[in-house]
């Protein structure tokens, strides 16, 4: 198990992160933090509609048991001379969208030695606010490695720093962040991966649904509400032609 006692580069980098939620006043509630193991590997599944989930995800461990999380995340972020220093320097690892077989082999024997894996299995940031098709990584490295799979669903992150929005100063202090932990599950030899994605996805959104029902503030009319709730966000298909359109875009760059 990994704690900021043996890790000082990450204790500063969370405390840091700590002094700056507490700055924006940010209001974290949590529920399901039993669920969220004191030792043992474990893969962390977590819904990604914001820039800060890996952050406010940490942020919520933390309170709990002061574990550190290996997060996977795109080579394109360790290409950045500031940021990857700080990535390598905390072992997160390192993600070549055409070559991603080492990066899984990395994450596969981190998993067998105690650690927890943080992984958004939609992909990248999600702009319509709903839980999207899922890679089946999480179900595979989970069922290599032996491990659980707990499922992680944040909501009013995305309030404060996402995708295809930038937002005044007002809107990000005294943001209200939710969280569910879902209960562990196994992934036994043998299971098919493409159901047990299914239902990971299923599960995940659920608890997004039932943190959606409990926040206090009322999203009607908003640019952060789905657009099934009543708000403005890109319905999930809106939002799957501009991401194609958008990595078009990047690809003939």
């Amino acid at each position: 198990m990994s704690t900021g006692t043996r890790e000082p580069l990450y204790t500063t980098a969370i405390l840091a992160g700590r002094a700056v939620f507490g700055l924006l006043r940010l209001k974290p509630s949590v529920t399901g933090l039993k669920n969220l193991p004191d030792t043992g590997g474990a893969v962390l599944a977590i819904t990604h509609f914001g820039y800060m989930d890996f952050a406010l995800v940490e942020w919520m461990l933390w309170h709990k048991n002061r574990r550190h999380i290996r997060f996977m995340a795109k080579k394109g972020a360790f290409d950045q001379k500031l940021v990857g220093v700080l990535l390598r320097g905390m072992r997160h690892i390192s993600v070549d969208m055409k070559a991603g077989a080492e990066a899984y082999g990395q994450a596969v024997a981190a998993l067998r030695a105690g650690e927890l894996l943080g992984v958004f299995p939609e992909g990248g940031v999600n702009a319509s606010f709903t839980v999207r098709e899922l890679k089946s990584g999480a179900i595979r490295m989970a069922a290599e490695a032996g491990v659980p799979v707990i499922p992680i669903a944040v909501w009013g992150g995305h309030r404060v720093l996402t995708k295809n929005h930038k937002p005044a100063l007002r809107e990000v202090f005294d943001v209200p962040i939710h969280f569910a932990v879902g209960e562990p599950f196994t992934v036994a030899a043998g299971e098919g991966t493409q159901p047990m994605t299914l239902a990971l996805h299923d599960t995940l959104q659920v608890l997004v649904d039932n943190l959606q029902k409990a926040y206090p503030v009322d999203g009607a009319g908003q640019w952060w509400q789905p657009r099934h709730l009543g708000g403005t966000a890109p319905t999930p298909e809106e939002a799957a032609v501009a991401e194609a359109e958008r990595r078009r875009r990047r690809d003939e760059a």
